[in-house]
């Protein structure tokens, strides 16, 4: 898929489910108890054990049938082992010169973390496609709907602080696309193996996404 696809795609789907797995085999497992649910955009963070490894097993088992990426950027010579690993994205939790123009240039879909007004500019400048609103709990859909007045034409997906309860207010102040971690895919119920709740879980949230979108 071309970056443009890939971005289009994030879009209509709605949500990234942003995975920091307790370790690979439970990542694993977290990420196929999601795609039963309907969640089919796929960030694994660098926090996650193994993490490119883990990219690069669920890339040989799903393919195209998800939109996966890598999250938690954090270190320029890991954009070269995430795209070689299988990430189709990538996403950082802050706004780096150094940083923000390797993962530009990758050719691949970028999301750089921002909070303030200078720190989006400053990602947009930098090549960020979409400005990850990070953390989102800080402000709020409210703040982001501030942030979109001076910067209607910057695509923003705000990730911490987001659940089922305020989707629809995401939406309404423009949400590109959101990014929900733990409220979509809880940790704790990969460490007791009730995977059947992550599935759950998801195809509550996906119907939420798909009500709030229109």
């Amino acid at each position: 898929m071309s970056k443009q696809e890939i971005l289009q795609r994030i879009k209509d789907m709605g949500v990234l489910a942003v995975l920091r797995g307790p370790s690979e085999e439970l990542t694993l497992k977290m990420v196929d108890a999601l795609i039963k649910g309907g969640v089919y955009g796929i960030e694994i963070t660098y926090s996650t054990p193994n993490a490119a490894q883990v990219v690069r097993s669920l890339d040989q088992e799903f393919g195209d049938q998800i939109v996966l990426g890598m999250g938690t950027v954090t270190k320029p010579e890991q954009v070269e082992e995430a795209l070689s690993a299988g990430s189709t994205f990538l996403v950082s939790p802050h706004t780096n010169e150094i940083l923000g123009k390797e993962m530009a240039i990758s050719g691949a879909p970028v999301m750089m973390g921002a909070l303030t007004p200078s720190e989006v500019m400053s990602a947009y400048e930098l090549g960020s496609d979409v400005v990850k609103i990070f953390p989102g709990s800080l402000g709020g859909p409210g703040y982001m709907k501030a942030l979109k007045g001076p910067f209607p034409d910057i695509p923003m997906m705000p990730t911490g602080g987001v659940s089922e309860s305020n989707l629809v207010d995401w939406f309404k102040a423009g949400a590109f696309a959101v990014g929900a971690g733990s409220k979509l895919c809880p940790k704790e119920y990969a460490l007791s193996g009730e995977f059947e709740k992550i599935t759950e879980t998801a195809i509550g949230f996906m119907d939420a996404v798909r009500a709030a979108k229109s």
